[in-house]
């Protein structure tokens, strides 16, 4: 449970061979911080930039530990989410050791991610989701959206290379991508951002609570670019572009057109990995051209 092949993979695919050795070492660090924060392991959730274990704490409360192979980026995450501290759209820090790459979250009640369900939102919840991210102070060692730009098309190519992604999707056209996003990225206004809003990192945490944000990778930068996938989500679903713009009135139309167009070959590249092209990753394509 603590590591099945599958996740094992995944992590070698997004951080290369020097994740082995900490996948080798993953049980035993698990062992250590559950004995220092009197944690049982229940089970596995799935991830790309770690591992991610469902857990009683020793009181019975749900908790949530977050384990990473790169301390940089643990390390961002857990300062973002402290940043976040009090905002109830965000997920909650309980303990953070730096060090060793892990994080303690609080845990949501369901917790289900909104993966799946289409443009079929609480919109006015996104909404407020993203204005709490984004009123947050935009400062700390955080790096720029240019910066996580540059690292999202980086992994962009080495996924492409050799997938059933290659044909469909032109290297040229993924550095035209590439191109348009860094201009963007160096105008507008610069807020600290979750840097990976995808339906995916949002849960359901109940009535009581609402939508929640988990797994920033927070960098500084337009908070257009935050609501890419949500903007996206009704053209997936047959509707068009401009339903996703109207549905989010407080960010800047312009900027978020054009955010979605440069961003539009790397929501594709995941689907077109997987299997043939749809309607929808026809015309994602369409859009960056």
């Amino acid at each position: 449970m603590i590591l099945d092949d599958a996740a094992r993979a995944r992590l070698i695919d997004r951080f290369g061979r020097r994740a082995g050795p900490w996948c080798d070492e993953l049980p035993a660090l698990v062992a250590r911080l559950a004995a220092r924060w009197g944690l049982t392991v229940l089970e596995a959730r799935p991830g790309n930039t770690g591992r991610t274990l469902v857990c009683r704490g020793s009181a019975g409360e749900s908790r949530v530990l977050k384990l990473c192979p790169d301390q940089e980026i643990a390390a961002a995450e857990a300062t973002a989410l402290q940043t976040w501290a009090g905002r109830s759209r965000v997920v909650q820090v309980v303990e953070a050791d730096f060090e060793a790459g892990a994080l303690l979250l609080e845990g949501l009640e369901p917790g289900t991610p909104l993966t799946g369900r289409g443009a079929d939102l609480p919109w006015a919840e996104v909404a407020e989701l993203l204005a709490q991210l984004h009123s947050a102070p935009a400062a700390g060692p955080f790096p720029t959206l240019a910066t996580r730009i540059g690292l999202m098309f980086e992994l962009a190519e080495r996924r492409r290379l050799g997938s059933a992604a290659e044909s469909r999707l032109p290297l040229k056209l993924l550095r035209h991508a590439r191109s348009r996003a860094e201009d963007l990225s160096t105008g507008g206004p610069a807020v600290l951002l979750h840097g990976d809003l995808h339906p995916g990192n949002v849960l359901d945490a109940g009535p009581g609570r609402g939508l929640v944000a988990i797994d920033p990778r927070p960098c500084l930068g337009d908070p257009a670019f935050d609501a890419v996938d949500w903007a996206l989500l009704p053209m997936a679903a047959g509707g068009s572009l401009e339903d996703g713009v109207a549905a989010l009135p407080d960010l800047d139309p312009g900027r978020l057109r054009a955010w979605c167009a440069a961003l539009a070959p790397l929501v594709a590249l995941a689907p077109l990995r997987a299997g043939p092209p749809t309607p929808f990753t026809e015309a994602l394509l369409e859009m960056a051209r």
